[in-house]
């Protein structure tokens, strides 16, 4: 019951079609459930088999997943990674985070500093911002793009619908050489990001995590959402679909990650690997020198009871012998 619940969250937000309209998404939308009676127990139960085919996924060393997360700030994106990840071994699982490029970034193309991170096989990569900061941050803010040094003739009207090109085909690209991709974009309503900002400034343990720049950020929340609009419509395919995730309630969106992460490993079916008759028979002789050991507590023990014998016959000989002369000596 809990793995066709969900399953269905998995498709629930998911964007198949170019028509899409940030709008049709409620950020505060929870498809009717609740969380203390049953989404603490579907999200138990994600990331049990989470953690399971992530095993299983390591184990045959074949497939990667990347997982690509986007948000505006205070949308949860690392509450959500650390939350629905932390079943999972350390060793399958490495987060990469993407900030403001560096001068050697900007030397190159704008998918390099990504690609240097992208998982291994047998690996869960997650990408906390990403490649997308490229079609998004620089276009809601032109004075990045003039200041990146690029060709002047390249930066033209139609530089952001060839970056959408250029990634379909990056990611067409690690499809094909066994990357599952994952895209989620949190989307948050402006009212409870304002909400979250003011907690951060009234609580101290959270101050650290507030920025003046946020708020001037704030002032573009329009702008922000009509170009994720346009790059989800632009970059969402079969291979590597995005997910707009409602975000005003935290529990609910780790809940929808976990099922989306979970239904792509299950869609790999991943394995433990089969032996072929070769490894099986080392095995076998591994198996036969292992068990035939001496093993030192054992006969040990034998010889400790061995001894307790000869003692306790010892004493039986002593009494014997004590009444036999006990006897002679009435006679």
């Amino acid at each position: 019951m809990a793995k066709d619940r969900l399953s269905q969250l998995a498709t629930q937000y998911r964007i198949t079609n170019n028509r899409f309209r940030m709008k049709d998404i409620d950020p505060g939308d929870t498809l009717g459930l609740d969380m203390k009676e049953q989404a603490g127990d579907l999200l138990k139960s994600g990331i049990e088999r989470l953690a399971e085919l992530q095993e299983r996924m390591y184990a045959q060393d074949r497939w990667a997943l990347l997982l690509v997360f986007q948000a505006l700030d205070a949308a949860g994106k690392d509450g959500t990674i650390k939350h629905v990840m932390s079943g999972i071994n350390p060793q399958g699982c490495v987060v990469s985070s993407f900030k403001r490029p560096t001068p050697e970034d900007l030397d190159h193309d704008f998918l390099w500093r990504c690609m240097k991170h992208l998982p291994e096989r047998g690996r869960i990569g997650i990408f906390n911002r990403s490649y997308y900061e490229e079609v998004l941050v620089v276009r809601v803010h032109p004075e990045l793009l003039a200041a990146q040094p690029l060709p002047s003739k390249l930066v033209n009207k139609n530089i952001w619908k060839n970056r959408f090109k250029h990634i379909r085909r990056f990611e067409e690209y690690l499809s094909d050489q066994g990357t599952v991709i994952r895209k989620f974009f949190l989307h948050v309503s402006k009212k409870e990001q304002r909400k979250r900002f003011l907690e951060r400034l009234d609580q101290p343990e959270k101050n650290w995590k507030f920025s003046t720049a946020d708020v001037h950020e704030r002032e573009h929340f329009d702008d922000y959402m009509d170009s994720y609009e346009d790059l989800i419509r632009n970059t969402s395919t079969k291979e590597s679909p995005w997910f707009v995730v409602p975000a005003d309630n935290k529990w609910f969106t780790r809940l929808v990650v976990a099922s989306v992460v979970t239904d792509a490993l299950e869609s790999i079916k991943p394995s433990f690997p089969k032996l072929d008759g070769d490894k099986l028979n080392e095995l076998n002789v591994a198996r036969a020198a292992l068990e035939a050991e001496p093993q030192k507590g054992k006969n040990k023990k034998k010889k400790t009871q061995e001894s307790e014998g000869s003692t306790e016959n010892a004493e039986d000989t002593e009494i014997m012998q004590a009444a036999k002369t006990k006897k002679r000596n009435r006679a």
